[in-house]
C-alpha cells in the first residue's frame, strides 16, 4: 500500500490521491513517468519528481519515520507491510486504570521475529531501550492507555515516531468494542490456556504472584502475550480491507478533474 500512497507528497490530499488511483496511477514510479496527470507547471512538476525520488530513497534505506512525519496519523497503517520487521506490537498490564493510581506489571513486545516479556522487579527497566529499536508501534487503545502509562513509569521514555492504534483503525471498518470482543467477532487470535481471563483477572494474578505464586505469573505472562501477538493478524486483516476499499474500482471516493496547476506546487 505504501507505494500506492501519495498523501505524503506536498499538496496531495485525499481527493487528488483518489484521482490518481482512478487514473490508473498506483505506484510512485508510474507517477514519475506520468506527472502530467496532475496538470502541473514545469517547476511544480520538477518538485514532484524530487519528492518521489526522496520517497524511493527513504523506502530503500528503511526510514519509516520519514514517511510517518509526512503522513496523517490515521494513515500510518499504510506503513506496516513495508516495514514489517521494524514494527513492534505492544500491550501492558497494570494494577489500575490510571498511571497515578497503579503500576505497570507486565509488558509484552512482539516484533522483529521475537516476543519478549518485561516484568516489574525483574527486567522492566530494559523496556524503553528495547522499544527504541522499532520505529513503528502498534497497540489497541494504546494512545489513551499504554503509552501514557509508560510515559509516567519511565520519564525518559520516548515512544516510537509512528503509532498505529488498532482501536481506531478497526473502528473505521465498523468494528467497535474491546479487543477480545473484536477477536471473537472476526474469529482471529489464539487464547489457548487463557480463555476467559480478563483485565481484572490480570490484576488478581499479579497480586497472587507477589504473594509467591509462580504459576500466577506464568498465566499472566501468557495472557499478556496473547493480547499482544493477536494484534498482528488483526492489523493484517484491517490493512487488507482498507486497501481493498481504497483501491477498488468502485471506490466511493469523489473524483474531480485536476486543475491546470495544483495550488500546493505553484511557485516550485
Amino acid at each position: 500500500m505504501l507505494r500506492a500512497t501519495f498523501l505524503h507528497l506536498a499538496g496531495v490530499g485525499p481527493v487528488t490521491e483518489a484521482n490518481l488511483w482512478q487514473a490508473g496511477v498506483r505506484d510512485w514510479g508510474e507517477l514519475a513517468r506520468r506527472p502530467g496527470v496532475l496538470g502541473l507547471q514545469a517547476a511544480a512538476e520538477a518538485r514532484l519528481i524530487r519528492e518521489l525520488a526522496a520517497s524511493e530513497r527513504a523506502l530503500a534505506e528503511g526510514d519509516a519515520a520519514w514517511f510517518g512525519h509526512r503522513l496523517p496519523d490515521r494513515e500510518h497503517w499504510r506503513l506496516h507491510t513495508s516495514f514489517r520487521e521494524r514494527t513492534a506490537f505492544l500491550d501492558i498490564e497494570t494494577t489500575g486504570l490510571s498511571p497515578y493510581a497503579g503500576i505497570v506489571t507486565v509488558v509484552a513486545v512482539h516484533g522483529g521475529g521475537a516476543t519478549r516479556t518485561f516484568v516489574a522487579g525483574e527486567n522492566l527497566e530494559e523496556l524503553p531501550a528495547y522499544l527504541g529499536r522499532f520505529p513503528i508501534l502498534v497497540t489497541f487503545n494504546g494512545s489513551r492507555f499504554d503509552v501514557p502509562f509508560l510515559e509516567a513509569c519511565f520519564p525518559q521514555f520516548v515512544p516510537p515516531p509512528i503509532h498505529i492504534d488498532l482501536r481506531f483503525v478497526l473502528y473505521r471498518l465498523g468494528h467497535a468494542g474491546g479487543l477480545k470482543r473484536i477477536e471473537e467477532r472476526l474469529g482471529i487470535g489464539d487464547r489457548t490456556g487463557v480463555e476467559g481471563v480478563s483485565g481484572l483477572d490480570a490484576v488478581r494474578l499479579w497480586q497472587e504472584y507477589r504473594r509467591g505464586s509462580a504459576a500466577a505469573l506464568d498465566k499472566l505472562v501468557r495472557y499478556n502475550r496473547a493480547d499482544t501477538v493477536n494484534l498482528e493478524p488483526l492489523l493484517e486483516l484491517a490493512e487488507t480491507e482498507l486497501e481493498r476499499r481504497l483501491l477498488s474500482p468502485d471506490s466511493p471516493a469523489r473524483v474531480v478533474r485536476p486543475r491546470r496547476e495544483h495550488p500546493a506546487f505553484a511557485g516550485g
